[in-house]
């Protein structure tokens, strides 16, 4: 019978697991730890593996996975920056992803986010939480209608997120490499990032992570932005540059950022850190900073996504095991 090794198996996935093990006839063993240099050997004997990494695979992974006789690693996300594909593809080892699970998921946190900073509901709870029930301008909201939202990425979760927000009556700008012609009924796409954040009340990103645009969300980007702009980032964290979205915070070129990801997020998320201390001073910033609402990678989290990812997970190993590819391979 097949054997698959499943990493980062959390509570509420097991059952998921289970059923579709019995399902398909294999046997699935499951591991709440991802895969490290002290659990990368707990592979071997294994026919195939399905993981949720947060942090990079160790160099020294790879060619063990090979000697193992591993082909295949499934990842269970739509990002896979976590993967050297080159080391990957020298030892003959397939990555997949899951490129769409519950888009639905991601583009409603992301409109609810951007929604309380807009209706300044950080603020007013810490005014409550206080006593004072003012009626003050540092927590006068706007109206969303009223609002230009610069969409950066349509694929399938930012096309959701602009269509909600044009449900709105917000006027949405959009930016992306490959325009989606079917979608220019309510986004208006602009020639460049730049373009499209100009004129921008909220600016929510939903691209993939790549060398190409690594840190692209930068100090001499944000002095781009409409002043006062509202950041969004529930896509990468290695998307924004975290100690410029500081700074223009700061210096007041954005009025607030609601964020799901951080760059270097992986020692930390998702893990239980009560009563640990937070060794990376920047992200302790991130955590203290009261401009900025933080969220740890949550933003996928509902019940229809989760058997989604687990089940896709599932699927693209056995796909690789009985077939040697996959339509969900990255490259």
């Amino acid at each position: 019978m097949t054997k698959i090794k499943m990493f980062g198996a959390r509570a509420e996935e097991q059952p998921i697991a289970q059923q579709w093990a019995r399902t398909h006839h294999v046997t699935v063993d499951m591991t709440d730890e991802i895969i490290n240099e002290q659990t990368v050997d707990g592979i071997k004997g294994y026919d195939g593996v399905t993981t949720l990494q947060v942090a990079d695979l160790p160099e020294d992974a790879y060619a063990k996975l090979k000697s193992f006789g591993i082909k295949q690693i499934a990842q269970r996300s739509a990002g896979f920056d976590m993967y050297d594909l080159a080391k990957a593809k020298k030892n003959g080892i397939i990555i997949t992803n899951i490129p769409s699970y519950s888009p639905e998921s991601i583009a409603e946190y992301a409109v609810t986010t951007a929604l309380d900073l807009v209706r300044r509901v950080p603020r007013i709870q810490q005014r409550v939480k206080e006593h004072n029930f003012t009626w003050q301008p540092p927590i006068q909201g706007r109206v969303v209608g009223n609002m230009t939202v610069a969409v950066i990425g349509t694929g399938h979760i930012g096309a959701l997120t602009a269509k909600l927000f044009h449900g709105f009556g917000a006027k949405v700008a959009g930016y992306d490499l490959y325009p989606n012609d079917q979608l220019r009924s309510f986004i208006d796409y602009q020639d460049s990032v730049t373009a499209a954040v100009k004129d921008a009340d909220i600016v929510t990103i939903h691209m993939p992570a790549t060398a190409e645009n690594y840190h692209m969300f930068n100090y001499d980007l944000f002095k781009q932005f409409k002043p006062g702009a509202i950041l969004i980032n529930m896509a990468r964290g290695a998307l924004v540059d975290t100690a410029d979205l500081l700074r223009a915070l700061d210096e007041g070129l954005l009025d607030s950022a609601g964020l799901d990801v951080y760059e270097k997020e992986g020692p930390y998320v998702p893990n239980d850190m009560r009563g640990k201390q937070i060794d990376d001073q920047l992200f302790q910033k991130v955590l203290d900073n009261d401009k900025i609402v933080y969220s740890p990678h949550i933003a996928y989290y509902t019940d229809e996504a989760v058997k989604n990812l687990v089940e896709g997970g599932l699927a693209a190993t056995l796909e690789v095991l009985e077939t040697g590819d996959s339509k969900f391979r990255v490259d």
